[in-house]
């Protein structure tokens, strides 16, 4: 018998959503995406010292601020593990723009360019990476100017319809819909538990596959943020899907059946809709999960983006002493 993992690949392009080196190397994904958190775990390991020392001294060498020098080095050591992860991976690697400038559509296009040419800098071309962009108003439109000038976009932080037709309107390249954190918001909301089948993360990425798939819309679906196997099964098919080393694992263990969910060829008559600023906008308020987890997110991956450069300016003092 094949495992699960193996009838996934099949029928889904299987992602790794993480920055540990040697479970991208042992399970071996066709991508692999990264955030803050990953990265802050990454550089915890003992394979990124000699990253973090050749940061810091090239750190040394910059003008400016301590806390413009942190971020500088935050950014090259968020490259650093991007690029030992192209090595091992054949597809792409997507790099997150900083979570706070999330409502910032310039910034957030500076900065994704500025990540293109770090990378280029390594001899990594704009075709490995994806530039991660929260699903805002302002992200999607700074995605739209990226994909025109070649630069394909990964926008992450999605929970809703809305977003996801705001980001098919934007011609991007991949969306990441977050099963796990829309079923932890029904789960606290309504104090029940969902099957697989009945999970709304699961069924919130149904309605955006059937949607985009019945409407001829290119742009990717990677479902992301799973809580079990049951929901990564409940998706089987699907474009892409983002899993953690863990449940990679599982899947590999288990050699039951695995059905397929989600195909092009079952597309079912979706009528086609339009969503400008202000329908998106009263749509997220309408939304109360949606408003509230894209918020948390934001939130959760800004903190950890301190507290990389707060580590990073540790680092910078102790060189300096």
């Amino acid at each position: 018998m094949t495992s699960k993992l193996d009838q996934l690949r099949a029928m889904t392009t299987v992602v790794a959503d993480t920055g540990d080196i040697e479970a991208v190397a042992r399970l071996k994904p066709v991508d692999c995406t990264t955030n803050p958190t990953i990265v802050l775990k990454a550089l915890g390991t003992p394979m990124f010292a000699d990253a973090i020392k050749e940061a810091v001294a090239w750190g040394k060498k910059q003008g400016g601020t301590p806390d413009a020098i942190a971020a500088a080095v935050a950014d090259r050591l968020a490259i650093s593990v991007g690029a030992a992860l192209s090595g091992l991976v054949p597809g792409r690697v997507s790099t997150e723009v900083d979570a706070d400038l999330s409502f910032n559509t310039e910034a957030s296009i500076a900065k994704a360019r500025a990540i293109i040419a770090a990378y280029k800098e390594r001899g990594i071309g704009q075709d490995r990476i994806l530039i991660k962009l929260a699903s805002t108003w302002e992200g999607i439109r700074a995605a739209e100017v990226l994909q025109k000038e070649g630069i394909d976009c990964n926008l992450t932080l999605l929970f809703s319809k809305a977003q996801a037709v705001a980001c098919a309107d934007a011609k991007v390249f991949l969306i990441s819909p977050f099963v796990g954190r829309i079923l932890d918001w029904y789960k606290k909301s309504t104090g029940k538990e969902f099957t697989p089948e009945e999970d709304p993360g699961v069924l919130s990425v149904r309605e955006i596959y059937n949607y985009y798939k019945a409407n001829d819309i290119k742009t990717i679906v990677m479902g992301a943020s799973f809580r079990s196997a049951g929901e990564i099964e409940a998706l089987a098919g699907c474009d892409r899907l983002t899993i953690s080393p863990n449940l990679l694992d599982e899947l590999a263990k288990d050699e039951g059946k695995l059905e397929r969910k989600l195909s092009p060829e079952n597309k079912t008559s979706v009528a086609k809709v339009a969503v400008d600023e202000k329908t998106f906008r009263w749509m997220m308020n309408e939304d109360a999960m949606a408003t509230e987890k894209l918020a948390e997110g934001i939130r959760a991956f800004a903190k950890d983006l301190i507290a990389l450069r707060t580590m990073v300016g540790k680092e910078l003092q102790l060189a300096a002493a």
